[in-house]
């Protein structure tokens, strides 16, 4: 099979890991022969695979212990947003509305709150009659907190944190906690930024299609009973509130600039952000509803552009509700749209200035120079030419991949390898489960990182990857997946050579 190409680095971790995992875990009876062909066989089964011959970049292992057990039982719903922060800590953004009832037994029935039956349920909305429903389990705080080594160092926000809306998060001060948690940045201040995807009259988008209770629906705990998910909430470490940019839409618009809470503009179903911290400028991708990236001030909210595919402004909504489906459009011959199709799903800036767009609706990211002064400003460029109106390049993504009517495309989250050129891109590919390793100097696909499964280092609904300072890679995933892993970095930091110009496809057997 295509995993029996073992690097010889990826082993070298791997040993690594079975003296510090294996040898904790297994009784002391088990044989060390024993324990070495399990390692054997994670590193087989869990490292970098279809390399390029001409290509050198890092192996990977996944640390199948990762991260430590959570404590009062809780469990992780759909990951909604990871991200890594300038100390090497994992922030994780999670759903608890989509966990199932089983998986919440032990959350008994809050108090006064009843369904339309009369019932009493919990904070998830499940019926509660006769108290707890089961020995396990309970939802854990919308956001969490942990090292490297996978210890939680902290826990809080959403309705599953007890006390926390109408505490630190009050709706007199701006606080709106999202139908549908979605995006986590910290900045360079230790500021957490977070998003939200529900839209309208309570539905969230279905990441992954499934449809159980609790799913695709506000509980009795959701706050945000006025529109849409149009906002983006700042806390400090310790979630207190700072400020919300946006407001509560009832319909989309991609060229909205300031109406939103404090004049600032109004988003609609927002699914990433990045501060440039040179610039102190916020960068939003907007995202499931709009098709744009948002630019404001970090600070204070304030409007400064916007911009659509190859940084076209104004974003022609009704163009893009005509075209339909990428594929239907693609077979007309528009190969190269020139809007982004829901979702906008990702936004991330290198150190060179250059910001990335996952245009997950149309199976392509976009590249585009912050330094240039056209982008986000009003400007036309339907034909897609490079340097003009800040645009810079883009790359298919498994060009040719939709599962409409569940999620459509394929660029989910992209992230940066941590040598000073940044020279591998990671692009995460939500639909065909794995990560894409490109060169990030030629776009080239030369290599990548997991496949579709449910054992450790396979992906369900791959949703964010996030890298941290040793250039170890961090992912959660949603539907049922609703797990985060870690794949331990080993052999060289950044990447080189050339690869496959196109990327994605299946992988050879």
């Amino acid at each position: 099979m295509r995993r029996s190409r073992l690097l010889a680095a990826g082993l070298v971790v791997g040993m690594a890991l079975g003296s510090v995992l294996f040898l904790a875990a297994r009784p002391a009876a088990v044989a060390a022969p024993t324990r070495n062909r399990a390692v054997t066989r994670l590193a087989a089964t869990t490292g970098v695979y279809d390399r390029a011959p001409n290509a050198t970049m890092p192996g990977f292992v996944v640390d199948p212990a990762w991260p430590q057990r959570l404590p009062h039982h809780w469990l992780l719903g759909q990951i909604g947003g990871l991200f890594i922060d300038s100390h090497d800590h994992v922030w994780v953004y999670n759903r608890p509305r989509t966990l199932t009832n089983d998986e919440t037994g032990l959350d008994t029935a809050v108090p006064g709150a009843i369904d339309a039956k009369g019932i009493p349920v919990n904070g998830l909305g499940f019926e509660r009659p006769h108290g707890p429903a089961a020995d396990c389990c309970h939802a854990a705080p919308s956001v969490l907190e942990f090292d490297t080594a996978g210890k939680l160092l902290n826990a809080w926000g959403g309705p599953a944190d007890p006390g926390f809306i109408g505490g630190k998060c009050k709706v007199d001060d701006g606080c709106i906690w999202p139908g549908n948690e979605h995006g986590i940045y910290v900045d360079d201040k230790d500021h957490v930024w977070l998003g939200g995807n529900a839209g309208y009259g309570g539905a969230a988008p279905e990441e992954g299609g499934a449809k159980v209770a609790g799913r695709g629906r506000r509980a009795p705990w959701a706050t945000n009973k006025d529109g849409a998910d149009g906002f983006l909430l700042e806390f400090d470490e310790g979630g207190h509130f700072i400020k919300r940019i946006g407001g509560t839409p009832k319909v989309p618009d991609s060229n909205d600039t300031h109406g939103g809470l404090n004049g600032t503009a109004v988003l609609y179903q927002p699914a990433d952000m990045v501060v440039d911290a040179k610039t102190n400028r916020l960068y939003i991708a907007d995202g499931y509803g709009n098709r744009r990236i948002v630019i404001v001030d970090a600070t204070t909210g304030r409007y400064l552009g916007h911009f659509g595919a190859y940084g076209n402004n104004p974003v022609n909504d009704q163009a893009a509700d005509a075209a339909g489906r990428w594929l239907d459009d693609a077979a007309q011959g528009n190969t190269r749209p020139d809007f982004f199709r829901n979702p906008v799903h990702c936004v991330k800036i290198a150190n060179d200035g250059k910001l990335y767009v996952c245009d997950r609706g149309n199976d392509r990211i976009q590249i585009f120079d912050t330094h240039d002064p056209d982008l986000g400003k009003p400007c036309a460029n339907p034909h897609g030419e490079a340097g003009k109106c800040g645009f810079v390049g883009e790359q298919r993504i498994s060009a040719h991949t939709e599962t409409l009517p569940v999620m459509p495309g394929t660029a989910v989250s992209v992230s940066f390898s941590t040598d000073p050129a940044q020279s591998c891109l990671y692009v995460g590919d939500n639909t065909n489960q794995t990560i894409y390793i490109l060169n990030r100097a030629n776009l080239e696909e030369i290599g990548r990182l997991g496949q579709a499964g449910r054992m450790a280092g396979d992906f369900h609904w791959l949703h964010q990857v996030s890298v941290d300072s040793q250039g170890n890679i961090y992912t959660g995933e949603v539907d049922t997946g609703m797990r985060i892993q870690k794949f331990v970095r080993s052999g060289p930091l950044g990447c080189s050579g050339t690869g496959r110009a196109t990327v994605g496809g299946p992988a050879p057997e």
